[in-house]
């Protein structure tokens, strides 16, 4: 194992030493576990390991539709570093459950691999987020990379994040990069550690790592296909249809075999698709992109579509902007509710000098949704109790209202100058 020391405060700057290229785990990449029995024996050393877990996965975002995990990096100490394939082992990853279990996990960015490390039933007891650590120790860069380099005075070979890990067999040099992932982990949660018990700001730190932890999935969006990149471009009700409908095919195709939508058919050859309106197969080859061989042999699927839209009726075309239950763009409310705008530049003042004076991105002091939905419409009782138990249910935590409630208090009594 790496003898690892955390930066102290004084070397980290300019005049701090060349950091060491780590481009192989000390112990060697492990062979991947990807039998019952090497799993079982995975989970029985790690059982048998001491303190935290580094926990990793890699997907293949942008190659495959689901955002599974395609691998599982964990390292703990006396254990050293395992990785397990999931999808050689049918997701069934079931003696790792009692093996982690009451333990803490490392993870840098939790919210991005806890949801496929779910689908696999490993679900942490406790959490420590080191990139949620470093945003609240208010460092500017706070990748894996960065915050090694920062803190531990090491810098990670890095290069495959993007690399379609669905592929098999791994190549080598991927496994070297997965393996490296976890390789510091802890020892980085323990500098972070220290770093953030020095700030003052260990306290606020776990309260967020349980946020973290025990968030509730996302709820699924109504219209997802309205996020199709350039669909600003299309102001007809009847060319949104046509987006509506391509985006649903290429949706259901995309998921039936497993690929990435994007790489079924680019936003941009939809939005160009529907302005287009092509009405036979030799209008719609013309296209750019649908001239390719791929697209030829789906030509038939993609007319089907549009010419569904086109038998609309008027009443069942989509409303020209999606349903929204939240406030209006901020840059409308001077007109429509001055004493809200006034409310929220208040608001936003006050958060903004909070947030400096704490050393804290402004968006983890609380939510800007929360803010602005709160300016908008406050409640009737402004007092600071009501205030407090309000955004209280709204997920704030209760260091961000020891930081924040009175100032959005006062807020809420804002009122806009008088028209001359």
């Amino acid at each position: 194992m790496v003898a690892v020391e955390a930066a102290s405060p004084e070397t980290v700057g300019s005049d701090r030493p060349e950091p060491v290229l780590l481009t192989e785990p000390t112990d060697g990449v492990p062979p991947v576990v990807d039998t019952s029995a090497a799993l079982h024996a995975a989970a029985t050393a790690l059982a048998a390991g001491t303190g935290p877990v580094a926990v990793d996965t890699e997907r293949a975002s942008g190659y495959r539709y689901s955002q599974r995990a395609y691998l599982v990096q964990l390292r703990r100490e006396g254990a050293g570093t395992v990785l397990v394939d999931p999808i050689a082992l049918g997701g069934e990853l079931d003696p790792l459950v009692p093996a982690l279990a009451d333990t803490e996990w490392v993870l840098h960015a939790a919210s991005q691999d806890l949801p496929c490390l779910a689908e696999l039933d490993l679900r942490p007891a406790k959490l420590f987020d080191t990139e949620l650590a470093g945003r609240l120790a208010g460092f500017e860069r706070v990748s894996l990379g960065a915050l090694v380099e920062r803190m531990l005075g090491y810098r990670l070979e890095k290069g495959h994040s993007a690399a379609d890990w669905s592929r098999r067999p791994l190549p080598q040099d991927w496994l070297v990069y997965a393996a490296l992932d976890v390789e510091l982990l802890i020892a980085l949660r323990d500098a972070m550690h220290d770093e953030l018990e020095k700030q003052g700001k260990l306290e606020w730190a776990l309260e967020e790592f349980e946020a973290v932890r025990t968030a509730e999935p996302a709820p699924p969006r109504a219209e997802p296909w309205r996020r199709t990149s350039g669909i600003h471009r299309v102001r007809n009700p009847r060319q949104l249809a046509a987006v509506r409908a391509l985006w649903q095919t290429r949706d259901k195709f995309a998921r039936d075999r497993d690929l990435a939508p994007g790489r079924v058919l680019p936003d941009s050859s939809i939005v160009q698709a529907a302005q287009a309106n092509p009405k036979t197969e030799a209008d719609l080859v013309a296209l750019p992109v649908f001239g390719g061989r791929q697209q030829r042999r789906r030509a038939s699927m993609w007319l089907q579509a549009l010419r569904s839209a086109r038998r609309l009726e008027n009443d069942e075309l989509p409303a020209p902007a999606s349903p929204n239950d939240g406030p209006p763009p901020t840059n409308r409310w001077a007109d429509r509710d001055p004493d809200a705008a006034a409310r929220l530049s208040a608001a936003r003042a006050a958060l903004a000098e909070i947030a400096e004076a704490n050393r804290l991105p402004v968006e983890n002091l609380l939510l800007p949704d929360l803010v602005r939905r709160t300016c908008w419409a406050p409640p009737e009782d402004r007092s600071l109790a009501a205030v407090t138990e309000l955004l209280r249910e709204k997920g704030a935590r209760e260091w961000q209202l020891a930081l924040t409630a009175e100032a959005i208090t006062e807020a809420l009594h804002a009122t806009a100058p008088p028209a001359e």
